[in-house]
């Protein structure tokens, strides 16, 4: 094989994802941990003196104690170089989750042990569904009163249609929670620490004929229930099938304590074996091999701000086919010129090391003068290649934004526009107000917060923010002349985007009817 094969076989690149509060973060932290990229694990939530997770680098993220923005960290390990997509679990911010699950090839899923499947790990799995993906399951939080890991199994089969294989198995749960069983090796690994795990910790690992050491260390009720519990899923369970695996037909399913550091070690080295190096991608109807020689990379997001020290804006490129180089000149598709990626960086969260070459699979952080968009294909020149399947939402909610100090207009103007390029709102302006009064819809209504706390701390912006009724929004292509003869409902609202695109905001769908049956042949489109 060439050194370019070499290179991109040995890619993993995944994103994590779960309903708030799963331990999603917690479990990134700790591959972080045992993968050799951190010496000392964070704490998700805790004192302002503690140290927080690696991912949650936005301080609003710390205060809060939740992810809001998706997080990208690469590092090395046994041999493989592993892009790790941290995605938020609120759903008001699964805008950001679904565009990060686009630049993944794989996805592992974190389940509370005691609440099973919840509704944005729903969502969240049959995004991966429809891209076919392997999608790879770890039940978290072993060391809490957990229920029954059978029922567990088989509600993952039962809601999302899809074989399970448990690769490890636990014993016991909450203050009897001894270990887990590693089905492939059929050996007991035991944890003695108990606590929340801030530094690696190695499992003891015991034959089930080592009768005498296993009565002392775990206990002869639990060793027994073990026995009967291993002997129903050998013969009841699914076969092991590395081909359903990886074609997302058969999820992969690990037991643990991702806040204890139980059964972390193992999933990493498992999870390493069974998933897949990057995938083709289609541009065109065509699928394109990540070993192509000829680079192409798509953005997935954009982010201003990140780093404190450098106030600028970094565009998130998925590559997707061959050999990136720092010093080369590439084809920026939608903006029809040639151009260099300036400043091209490795990313461990908010921290960067700038690099000269990056492979397919591979997530680099690239300085944005304002050029880019979430969708944009970079490529060789002569090359005619053009990435979709970004998705986009309408937004849900509405409010009216305006500046408090009418002295700082340009910092209001360079901050929302900014974060509206970052996919994170969508604005909108009254064709006769400009930018005085700006109209922002959000998915969800923590955004409007996070808008609030950003304009103030990174732009020194206050806003006041008054909430507006609307609950729809279409897109029409009609000429502004004929917009003012349309027969509209007294509390339908027209706008425009940025981008001089038309809209209507409406209050209910009652008053979408309207508009399409007192106007015939007029076209509204949810979605731009």
């Amino acid at each position: 094989m060439s050194k370019l094969s070499d290179e991109i076989n040995r890619r993993r690149t995944f994103a994590i994802i779960s309903h708030p509060d799963a331990g999603k973060t917690t479990l990134t932290e700790k591959l972080l941990l045992y993968g050799g990229a951190i010496q000392q694990a964070g704490a998700v939530k805790g004192k302002a003196a503690a140290r927080h997770a690696v991912s949650d680098w936005m301080e609003l993220e710390k205060q809060r104690g939740i992810s809001i923005t998706s997080s990208v960290m690469q590092f090395e390990y046994d041999g493989y170089c592993i892009n790790i997509l941290d995605t938020p679990g609120h759903q008001d911010f699964s805008e950001d989750t679904y565009r990060t699950l686009m630049a993944a090839d794989s996805a592992v899923m974190v389940i509370d042990a005691a609440k099973g499947i919840e509704p944005q790990t729903r969502k969240l799995f049959h995004i991966c569904a429809m891209r076919h993906i392997p999608i790879f399951t770890f039940i978290n939080k072993l060391d809490r009163e957990a229920r029954s890991p059978f029922d567990l199994m088989e509600e993952l089969e039962k809601e999302f249609q899809i074989g399970t294989y448990p690769m490890n198995w636990p014993i016991g749960c909450g203050h009897d929670f001894k270990g887990i069983y590693d089905r492939g090796e059929k050996e007991i690994l035991s944890y003695q620490q108990f606590h929340s795990g801030t530094e690696k910790i190695s499992a003891d690992h015991f034959s089930l004929q080592d009768k005498e050491m296993l009565d002392e260390r775990i206990g002869s009720r639990l060793l027994s229930v073990l026995e009967e519990e291993i002997e129903l899923v050998d013969g009841a369970g699914y076969d092991f099938d590395l081909e359903a695996i990886q074609q997302g037909l058969l999820s992969p399913v690990y037991f643990g304590s991702a806040l204890n550091n139980f059964g972390v070690e193992q999933f990493l080295k498992s999870f390493l074996e069974l998933t897949i190096p990057p995938l083709p991608r289609e541009s065109g109807g065509v699928p394109k091999e990540p070993t192509d020689p000829d680079f192409s990379a798509f953005v997935f997001k954009i982010q201003a701000n990140m780093n404190k020290a450098h106030r600028d804006r970094i565009a998130f490129f998925r590559i997707c086919s061959g050999q990136f180089d720092r010093e080369k000149e590439y084809w920026h598709v939608q903006g029809g010129k040639a151009l260099r990626l300036p400043q091209p960086q490795q990313l461990m969260a908010s921290d960067r090391a700038v690099i000269d070459h990056a492979y397919a699979g591979d997530i680099i952080g690239v300085f944005d003068p304002g050029i880019f968009h979430i969708g944009d294909t970079v490529c060789e020149k002569g090359m005619n290649v053009e990435y979709g399947g970004i998705p986009s939402f309408a937004p849900e909610h509405f409010a009216l934004v305006e500046r408090i100090d009418t002295m700082k207009r340009k910092q209001f103007e360079k901050g929302i526009m900014q974060i509206a390029q970052e996919g994170a709102i969508q604005i909108f302006h009254d064709p006769h107000s400009g930018m005085e009064e700006v109209y922002v819809g959000v998915v969800g209504n923590l955004q409007f917060e996070v808008l609030e706390y950003r304009l103030k701390t990174e732009y020194g912006v206050d806003i006041r923010r008054r909430p507006l009724p609307y609950e729809l929004i279409r897109w029409l292509d009609v000429e502004e002349s004929a917009i003012r003869s349309l027969n509209l409902t007294s509390d339908t609202k027209w706008v425009q985007d940025f981008k001089g695109n038309n809209l209507l905001l409406f209050t209910s769908g009652w008053c979408v009817d309207w508009a399409v049956n007192k106007n015939p042949g007029i076209v509204l489109r949810a979605v731009n």
